[in-house]
């Protein structure tokens, strides 16, 4: 399978460390660094989830670096600080976008400048004959429209649940996952396996990459709802933003 990738990335860093005691200056944690990971973030970890799934990547980003830094607690794996660097960046050159043979299209909207509303309309309506799937952070609306399948979280359904209930045409593309709770797709609820969750980070990403997959396999959304399930519970159970 062939896929192109657009969309803001990032780079995630992870400092993990001891911490057994308060500053005397305030009461806030210190932290001892021990350790540190490094993995491609946002979009960026949509196309590493993708690869890792077997399919050969387009990937359009930005090149501005942008960096999201963890301090993580290493005996409890609780997050105390996280600090973005860079957290805007530059506008896509729309025109530079390829025609090939991909078989599907992954937009992965995190708001950091990379896409706006009409780049988004534009490339769903460039690539009209094959799936494009779309993951936002934006108030949905009329930009949409050309989005076969539209995935979102909870909260973001709930910012957008006044457009989705007085528009079928968009609220019959969104798949909104719900954590422990699985996910919704008109109307029906996706439930989920119940295991321990260690970190949730890039849980989003792995969904969506799992979703493409198995669509482009079995062209049946619900096989690829309940496969991208199953790779977010393996990736929950990890520490840091893992890959399947």
């Amino acid at each position: 399978m062939k896929i192109l990738v657009i969309g803001d990335s990032c780079k995630d860093i992870f400092r993990y460390g001891k911490v057994d005691r308060l500053a005397p200056e305030a009461p806030i944690p210190i932290i001892k660094p021990e350790k540190e990971t490094t993995n491609p973030g946002m979009a960026g970890n949509v196309v590493a989830n993708l690869e890792a799934l077997g399919a050969e990547i387009d990937f359009i980003t930005n090149k501005k670096e942008i960096s999201k830094i963890r301090y993580v607690c290493s005996k409890y794996n609780h997050l105390l600080l996280r600090v973005d660097e860079n957290d805007k960046c530059e506008r896509i050159l729309i025109d530079y976008i390829p025609q090939s043979n991909y078989d599907a299209v992954v937009i992965s909207d995190y708001c950091k400048g990379f896409l706006h509303e009409e780049d988004i309309e534009y490339i769903s309506t460039k690539f009209r004959n094959i799936p494009v799937f779309l993951d936002t952070k934006k108030k949905l609306g009329g930009w949409a429209y050309n989005i076969d399948f539209i995935k979102i979280n909870w909260d973001e359904y709930l910012n957008n649940k006044e457009i989705l209930n007085n528009n079928r045409a968009l609220s019959s593309k969104v798949i909104s996952t719900r954590g422990k709770h699985g996910c919704n797709y008109k109307g029906k609820n996706y439930p989920t396996i119940d295991v321990p969750v260690k970190d949730v980070s890039g849980a989003g990403d792995t969904f969506l990459s799992g979703l493409v997959i198995e669509y482009l396999k079995s062209n049946s959304i619900e096989r690829a709802i309940e496969f991208a399930q199953e790779c977010t519970t393996v990736v929950v159970q990890k520490s840091g933003v893992s890959i399947i």
